[in-house]
């Protein structure tokens, strides 16, 4: 009787308990059905930028990383307006942002007349848990701390951002009946890489990723991640049109033989690259340290985390973030090794060895794995230079007002297995900004980069940036 009775209480306390505090309690998404506090803001920027070198490049480090917004001329100048609005209701089972920004530049693309660009033009919708966005958005795909880092091996922050359209869920998002404790991503892109200046017009994006992660509010995350991207389509000088129907699109998806050539009849449809990423996070109140690694595969079949032909090569990492003491609110060390690609043979006497990876680079797709002439993963890598063996470290936090970047980095080059040329760089960067409220809360920066080595050239240069930000309407 006593177990009956015990049973039927169990029963009567559940009943008074909700639907919607069960639902949380074993799905907690973190949105809610009420309207999250904050208020949509609709902002406007402006700024100026004007950089000078002494050397035939802007410092290294100056460039690199900035979405393709620092010319690599030594003497070049930026205008740039915009307005944008920011997601701020996390909370709200729906949420939106987007932003225009258009610069004018001087010199641009080789010529002496000023060019122009957008920086953004985009529009981004989530709909409970998923994604979607339209058009051009900066975005970081890497783990620690964008800022710092020396930059994703696969999408960093150094090209101009790629048109494109992506769905998905992009924020880690926890798995029914599993309390939070796991939590998953991912999604697809359909993108273009609209610079008509290459040898192959009209190339197509694809890409596609997928993420878990356990821990979920534990102190201690671990998360993995794969991504597959391919250029594909457009139309060649050389071999002409490279395929861009349904059936085209479903080979390179897939990363099957198709296409209008026999290289990518025999092989696959487009030149594709594989790319995985572990981290490990833990953290407290106000602080986070993160380790993580990072590889990629440019031939298959593809082994996960780190054992393939190619594990010697990736990027390990090691972020320190935290909000305590804002003297040094961030530290980050990267080891970069790109020398290995599985050997110094593809194919020798007959046989395949499926070495000599050369990365970012492609037969077909001569650009390579660039947008607008920059290379879109890691700037310490060029299609003449892949093999690369680096160290970088980046402080950042705010002294006073004074918000403050550091950063620096030792490369030794190796060219490519068949262009073996040696050479080394240190590169330095100094970077100081601060908001003045008396001078019409205009923000001021100055940076101060250097280049000193055999592969630039001993460089050095200086950059100042003026910047207004400003409310226009609150609702």
């Amino acid at each position: 009787m006593g177990y009956r009775l015990r049973v039927i209480g169990l029963i009567l306390l559940c009943s008074q308990l909700s639907a919607r505090e069960l639902s949380w309690n074993w799905w907690p998404t973190g949105i809610q059905d009420s309207v999250s506090a904050g208020e949509d803001t609709l902002r406007w920027t402006a700024g100026i930028r004007f950089a000078v070198s002494s050397g035939d490049y802007t410092p290294s480090l100056m460039h690199a990383n900035t979405y393709g917004d620092v010319s690599l001329y030594p003497i070049s100048g930026n205008l740039s307006g915009g307005i944008y609005k920011e997601a701020v209701h996390s909370e709200r089972w729906w949420d939106y942002d987007f932003g225009v920004q258009l610069t004018l530049r001087a010199p641009e693309h080789n010529q002496i007349f000023i060019g122009g660009y957008f920086n953004q033009l985009y529009a981004h919708v989530r709909l409970y848990i998923f994604d979607i966005t339209a058009g051009i958005q900066p975005r970081y795909w890497g783990a620690g701390d964008a800022e710092l880092s020396s930059g994703s091996l696969l999408f960093s922050n150094n090209a101009h951002p790629i048109p494109q359209i992506r769905v998905g869920i992009e924020r880690w998002t926890a798995v029914p009946g599993l309390f939070g404790y796991v939590e998953v991503k991912g999604g697809l892109t359909h993108g273009w890489l609209a610079d008509n200046y290459q040898p192959v017009k009209g190339t197509l994006l694809h890409h596609k990723f997928i993420g878990g992660r356990i821990g979920g509010k534990l102190p201690v995350n671990l998360s993995y991640e794969f991504h597959h991207v391919a250029q594909w389509g457009g139309h060649s000088q050389v071999y002409g049109d490279l395929g861009n129907s349904w059936a085209a699109f479903k080979s390179a998806f897939l990363v099957q033989s198709g296409g209008t050539m026999k290289n990518d009849q025999l092989n696959a449809q487009g030149n594709h690259i594989g790319f995985q990423q572990v981290a490990l996070d833990v953290k407290g109140e106000g602080w986070k340290v993160s380790a993580y690694w990072q590889a990629m595969n440019e031939d298959g079949p593809i082994r996960f985390i780190g054992f393939g032909m190619n594990n010697k090569d990736g990027l390990w990492g090691v972020s320190m973030q935290q909000s305590r003491w804002p003297f040094i609110a961030g530290v980050t060390y990267e080891f970069v090794n790109t020398t290995d690609q599985s050997g110094p043979f593809h194919d020798r006497d007959g046989v395949v060895y499926g070495g000599n990876d050369s990365y970012y680079s492609n037969s077909i797709y001569t650009q390579g794995w660039t947008y607008y002439g920059r290379i879109i993963g890691s700037p310490l890598l060029s299609m003449h230079n892949s093999r690369v063996m680096a160290h970088h470290v980046g402080v950042k936090g705010d002294i006073y007002g004074f918000r403050y970047r550091a950063m620096v980095t030792y490369a030794d080059n190796y060219g490519t297995y068949k262009t073996p040329v040696r050479s080394h760089n240190t590169a330095v960067l100094l970077e100081v900004k601060k908001t003045i409220p008396q001078a019409w809360g205009l923000e001021f920066g100055l940076a101060l980069g250097g280049d000193f080595g055999t592969q630039f050239g001993n460089t050095f240069g200086g950059m100042i940036t003026i910047t207004k930000r400003d409310i226009i309407k609150t609702w």
